[in-house]
């Protein structure tokens, strides 16, 4: 019996020593280490060893059972981490895997559509910062002190004086601090307001405004250059309609409404069921405004505008839900 589990050591150790792959090692669990294995039937003829030698026999078949165990986890182990298993689970006949490119977001793809076609009409891009002051983002625009804008429910305070902008116009107004008429350019950026997330609205967005400073501007340019854009944009035979409207800052103002291209003007809810969509406001600039900026209203004229980005895309692109936009969900961003 000695003689048996001696030799058993000796030719599990020798054959483990020559196995390379996870195929040959299960052969050899199989072999010794199952129910039906060497070590088992080892077990099972102790009861025919003379009744004083079985407590010894015992003992050794135990510690043999240990060593081989112990030896065919760590040649588990080695093929796992090691060599072997990158030459077991590579296959080399297979193509290889096609890397993700980096993608432009749909909104930083529209924004730059956008610009590309106001820089046809002669606009240039100028920036603002997005932390701005009172003055800047309420004042100079003719907002009154106590303008709802003003209220703690759409704006975010940093402190008194200091907001985070909610909206880019207040860059027309430092446009104009810089240099006199004429003044053309459009300005894109972030903007911030306190409202409730929602399929429509969101607390941070993207916004270009635009403003044509000159003498002689008139609310028909103004309308020209705001119908080439959206026929530019969206197609030259999307329906379209200006409605009356209200901006501290500008003086007749309107809203430009597009047929809603995500219901075909049926109703849904990013439309609220109106069939149109809002896709700017706009307006003359209002005298006030000048008087800020020392320019004289009865010399020069002109008009302003500004969208919303998310918006935009979301009628470009078919999007119901303003929200995806920010989720960073690969499935839906790789669709751009």
């Amino acid at each position: 019996m000695n003689e048996r589990i001696n030799a058993a050591r000796q030719s599990a150790q020798a054959e483990l020593a020559a196995i390379t792959d996870r195929a040959a090692l299960e052969a050899f669990r199989v072999k010794y280490l199952s129910r039906k294995g060497l070590v088992a039937q080892l077990f099972d003829d102790l009861k025919n060893a003379a009744p004083g030698e079985r407590p010894s026999l015992g003992k050794a078949v135990n510690e043999l059972r240990s060593v081989i165990q112990g030896a065919f986890t760590e040649r588990e182990e080695a093929l796992t981490k090691g060599p072997q298993a990158r030459k077991e689970t590579d296959d080399l006949t297979l193509p290889g895997r096609q890397p993700w490119i980096g993608r432009k977001h749909p909104i930083m793809q529209t924004l730059e559509e956008i610009e590309r076609i106001f820089l046809r009409m002669g606009f240039t891009i100028e920036e603002g910062p997005e932390i701005e002051d009172d003055y800047h983002n309420f004042e100079a625009l003719n907002f009154p002190a106590d303008h709802p804008a003003r209220d703690m429910q759409d704006t975010f305070f940093i402190n008194e004086k200091t907001v985070l902008r909610t909206h880019t116009t207040p860059v027309q107004v430092r446009i104009m601090e810089r240099g006199r008429p004429p003044v053309r350019a459009i300005m894109p950026g972030r903007a911030y307001r306190n409202e409730a997330i929602s399929a429509r609205s969101y607390c941070l967005f993207h916004q270009v405004d635009g403003i044509y400073v000159d003498t002689d501007v008139t609310f028909t340019e103004l309308k020209g250059t705001l119908v080439a854009f959206a026929r530019q944009f969206y197609g030259s035979g999307i329906p379209y309609r200006f409605r009356p409207s209200f901006f501290p800052f500008t003086e007749p103002s309107a809203e430009m409404d597009i047929r809603c291209i995500i219901c075909k003007g049926k109703g849904c809810r990013v439309c609220k069921h109106s069939g149109w969509l809002e896709i700017l406001g706009c307006g003359m600039v209002d005298p006030n405004v000048f008087a800020f900026v020392d320019y004289d209203p009865e010399k020069v004229s002109g008009y302003a505008f500004g969208m919303g980005i998310e918006r935009v895309a979301m009628l470009r692109y078919g999007i119901d839900d303003i929200r995806i936009l920010y989720d960073n969900d690969m499935r839906f961003l790789r669709q751009f």
